[in-house]
């Protein structure tokens, strides 16, 4: 069908043409790190030409502040402890491409509904939720098999030891571990393996780069992503662009290097500007904008704790937001940015200050692709009546905030007010005394001696105080034991729901109790050479992927 528009809005004819969605996921990015969140210091002129130009949303929620439960659950529209994505340890996130663990096989993702509905779907990218079950190439937990017909990209993530001299975040995770565990003996050795076995690029279940080339992964990225849009210009597509910054290590790119006024953070955020930039000057050139709903967001928030000497701040930036990366609940981990644009259907410069969350892509793509078909509970809504304007207030009366597998957090969004009541029930212990993140430790932790019990639970309005400094109290809030005992109530009802039955993956007509195996236990974290993806023969895994198979763009 040839698309038809006229004074720029879309036609009788094009609104029954399954819309394209082009999702661009940030690793790390701080809600304030982008001009149009309030920062006046760094240049993004293109994210911010996609907030003018459509709708941006100011209480956008990641479902936790980790990447491993934050992206599984924005790939399934489900808390991450429903697909065993959470972790009871120290260990909170994947750490090897060779572990067992990953999104389980019996997850659906918003991908697959979409493959069922005729889209073609392509991940470019970060995946970080697993490969491997039992043997190395049954790719159980690989991309093509969770919905996305195209991959290209890092099965696992971009991190420290994928370059040397920049440290090692495996280290950090697991020498305290692993000493408890008296198999420190041989760490220094394995470690030396770890850019060849962890730093790869995968095309599709080929292994194309072993270590790969950091120094060109932006480009690359990009021109595979830019590929895959004119390769599909004419059907339905879905892509998700999962981008491997600003994730550290930060990336040296010449073009950037010393432009911005933040040091190399501040450069590699101009980069991500640029290319989000190139993306969007794709599918306009296309003459796809009006039947392409494009989203702009973040796994999570900055990490705090990540600077040096050298360089100074690695991580990002979440303005008045208090915490980070890795802290529970506390806003500034899981408080990210949010950005539709869909010229002809959402209004330009609209602001939505209602309660979303990353889970709502998952039942907003299905209902744009008219899928109607049964499906397991869900814990997201579709955004298209609040992104339209049709409804003033979002369905998350409630939502839920993890730290690893425990209930951290909780908040209410009273439908008789315009407050957003926001309960702790523990807090990560900040190191040192009076610092704002767990600096002794890199990371903060969930469990133990690492975090502060509250009873009764921290109490906070975040309509009144968003940097959540001061603490209600019975004196100070007329309502404080009914909010408590609203947020309780609303806590017993969600864990109920942990337990249901629910429709079965395989089959649309039938329920079955999905028992839920957790995938962050360290039998399923832990290294296994029978895992490990190899490009040529194990252990002497190396390739170079071929320069002709992509062309970068320049600035």
């Amino acid at each position: 069908m040839k698309v038809k528009y006229l004074w720029g809005h879309v036609t009788g004819e094009e609104v029954d043409k399954k819309p394209n969605f082009v999702l661009m996921m940030v690793d790390d990015l701080g809600i304030g790190d982008i001009g149009c969140y309030g920062n006046d210091t760094i240049r993004s002129p293109n994210i911010d030409r996609l907030a003018s130009e459509g709708v941006k949303l100011t209480q956008h929620i990641a479902a936790a502040p980790l990447c491993s439960p934050s992206r599984a659950a924005f790939m399934t529209g489900r808390y991450a402890i429903r697909s065993g994505m959470v972790s009871t340890g120290r260990v909170q996130v994947l750490l090897f491409l060779g572990g067992s663990g990953g999104l389980p096989p019996s997850e659906t993702t918003f991908a697959k509904r979409l493959q069922q509905q005729g889209y073609t779907t392509g991940l470019i990218g970060k995946w970080h939720l697993g490969l491997n079950c039992e043997h190395r190439g049954d790719h159980c937990h690989h991309p093509n098999q969770h919905g996305f017909s195209y991959f290209y990209g890092l099965p696992f993530t971009l991190f420290n030891d994928c370059v040397p001299g920049e440290g090692s975040d495996v280290l950090v995770n697991l020498q305290h571990s692993l000493y408890n565990l008296t198999l420190l003996l041989g760490l220094g050795l394995f470690t030396m393996f770890l850019q060849t076995w962890n730093c790869i690029i995968m095309r599709n279940q080929d292994v194309v780069e072993q270590p790969m080339t950091v120094e060109t992964l932006p480009q690359r990225l990009l021109a595979e992503a830019q590929n895959f849009i004119k390769r599909n210009a004419d059907h339905p597509f879905l892509l998700l662009f999962s981008l491997a910054h600003i994730h550290t290590p930060l990336f040296k790119s010449p073009a950037f290097a010393g432009r911005s006024r933040h040091g190399r953070y501040g450069d590699n955020l101009e980069e991500v500007d640029w290319i989000i930039g190139k993306v969007t000057e794709t599918v306009d050139s296309l003459n796809l904008s009006n039947n392409t709903l494009m989203y702009f967001t973040s796994d999570h928030g900055g990490h705090l704790e990540d600077s040096d000497s050298l360089i100074g701040q690695k991580g990002g930036w979440n303005g008045k937001y208090k915490g980070g990366k890795a802290m529970g609940g506390w806003e500034g981990g899981i408080r990210v940015p949010g950005i539709f644009r869909w010229p002809g259907r959402l209004t330009a410069g609209k602001v939505v200050d209602e309660p979303t969350s990353l889970m709502d892509l998952y039942p907003t793509l299905k209902y744009l692709a008219k899928d109607t078909k049964p499906d397991r509970h869900s814990d997201g809504f579709n955004l298209m009546p609040l992104l339209e304007g049709k409804v003033a207030r979002s369905e998350h009366t409630f939502m839920f905030h993890y730290c690893g597998a425990y209930m951290n957090a909780a908040r209410w969004h009273p439908p008789d007010s315009g407050s957003i009541f926001k309960v702790h029930f523990f807090t990560p212990n900040f190191s040192p005394l009076g610092a704002g993140g767990c600096y002794n430790t890199k990371v903060c932790f969930c469990h133990g001696e690492y975090v502060t019990q509250h009873r009764p639970p921290l109490l906070f309005d975040l309509y009144h105080d968003p940097s959540e400094s001061h603490p209600l109290m019975p004196d100070t809030e007329p309502r404080y034991a009914e909010i408590l005992e609203q947020i309780s109530r609303a806590v017993e009802r969600h864990e109920q729901t942990l337990e249901q039955k629910e429709t079965s993956n395989d089959s649309a007509s039938s329920t079955e109790t999905v028992r839920v195996q957790n995938q962050m236990t360290w039998d399923r974290i832990l290294w296994r050479p029978w895992l490990q993806p190899c490009c040529g023969t194990f252990p002497f895994c190396g390739c170079k992927e071929n320069a002709t198979h992509f062309k970068g763009e320049t600035i």
